[in-house]
């Protein structure tokens, strides 16, 4: 069985980038890795994706978002993170099922014992070995995400940076709050941090998680 590593974090809080630096790092060990992302990951959910996060789509009901973020999940889960892990190689995956307890159960207020349900029924048994949440202020998170999309001029998967920022605290606090309730697999790291420092706190802190687990076996 391989290693699960997810990123958490608010929007702009850097997850896509360190993610990127942290598979060159293990690239360079000589490690099999598998980015992936959600939603998306496959072609079906990159398709779901396309709908989750249309500004157009600001009518989207919670409830549906929830489903549709689950339904995503689960055929990412069947096409590409079981297989991956079944053939012993290192999955990183840019948001997982914490995602959707501080997005959908936090910041939309729906019930987290439903959304609990949802993410066992789309992700079986797979839970991640270690979660790198990248915490910062929810402002400037939303400021970096807002200046992000307006350097590349494409706002097509800015649903979310459209919320109010209220809705991002909640996000924060709901992270905050999970990653509190399991200490053994998250690992709490500061956004603020330059990409050069954050990345090699993320380096560092995953080998020595990888060492720790080719001890235990």
């Amino acid at each position: 069985m391989g290693i699960f590593i997810t990123f958490e974090g608010i929007e702009g809080s850097g997850k896509s980038t360190q993610i990127a630096l942290l598979r060159d790092a293990l690239l360079k060990q000589s490690c099999a890795v598998v980015q992936t992302r959600e939603p998306g990951g496959c072609a079906i959910a990159d398709q779901i994706r396309g709908i989750l996060l249309d500004p157009q789509n600001s009518a989207l009901n919670p409830t549906a978002e929830l489903l549709l973020y689950a339904a995503a999940r689960a055929q990412h889960v069947n096409e590409v993170i079981a297989p991956a892990l079944d053939q012993g190689q290192l999955v990183l995956c840019d948001r997982y099922t914490d995602a959707t307890l501080a997005y959908q159960g936090n910041g939309r207020g729906l019930d987290r014992h439903l959304i609990e349900e949802l993410n066992t029924l789309a992700a079986g048994k797979i839970v991640p070995d270690l979660t790198f949440l990248i915490d910062l202020p929810a402002e400037i998170g939303l400021a970096r995400a807002l200046s992000r999309e307006a350097a590349l001029q494409d706002s097509s998967e800015g649903r979310f940076e459209r919320e109010a920022l209220a809705f991002h605290h909640r996000v924060r606090e709901g992270y905050l709050a999970i990653a509190k309730s399991e200490p053994d697999r998250f690992v709490l790291v500061d956004g603020s941090l330059s990409v050069d420092l954050l990345a090699a706190e993320i380096r560092q802190r995953t080998l020595e998680f990888l060492d720790r687990k080719m001890v235990s076996q």
